[in-house]
C-alpha cells in the first residue's frame, strides 16, 4: 500500500474502541503518515494527563508528514480547485487531502468532504 492518511474522524474511533483492522496493519505495515494538524486536533481533545501521554507517545512514533511552504502553498491552490468545482473546503481539510496528494497516496476519513473531493478526482480514498 502506498502512503495512508488517516483522517482525525477515524483516529478518534480507533482510540474510542472500534475494531479497525485495516488501520492495525498499516500500522504495523508503517504505511500510516501523520499530517500535523490531525495531531493538533488529536491533542486538543479533553484527556486525563496519563492519556494525554499516551496519545503523545503514540503519535510522536508516526511518521509526520513534511509541511514546508510549498506544501501550504498547494493547499491553497487544492482549496481554489475545489471552489472552482462547487466545493467549499475548510483548510485542515485541504491540508489533509494535500498530504495524501504529495506522497501519491490516500485519505481515509469518516468525513464526506474527502468522498466529494474524490468524487471529483481531487484526491484519493482509501475505503477499507
Amino acid at each position: 500500500m502506498s502512503a495512508l492518511v488517516v483522517d482525525t474522524s477515524v483516529w478518534v474511533e480507533f482510540f474510542r474502541g472500534r475494531s479497525l483492522p485495516r488501520l492495525e496493519q498499516a500500522l504495523g505495515d508503517g504505511d500510516v503518515v501523520l499530517p500535523p494538524i490531525v495531531a493538533a486536533e488529536l491533542v486538543s481533545a479533553q484527556l486525563a494527563a496519563v492519556e494525554r501521554r499516551r496519545l503523545e507517545a503514540f503519535l510522536r512514533d508516526l511518521p509526520l508528514a513534511p509541511t514546508p511552504l510549498p506544501h501550504w502553498l498547494r493547499v491553497g491552490g487544492l482549496r481554489a480547485a475545489a471552489a472552482r468545482k462547487g466545493l467549499t473546503v475548510s483548510t485542515p481539510d485541504a491540508h489533509v487531502a494535500q498530504v495524501a496528494i504529495d506522497l501519491g497516496g490516500a485519505v481515509w476519513s469518516e468525513d464526506e468532504v474527502f468522498a466529494r473531493l474524490a468524487a471529483k478526482s481531487l484526491i484519493r480514498c482509501f475505503a477499507p
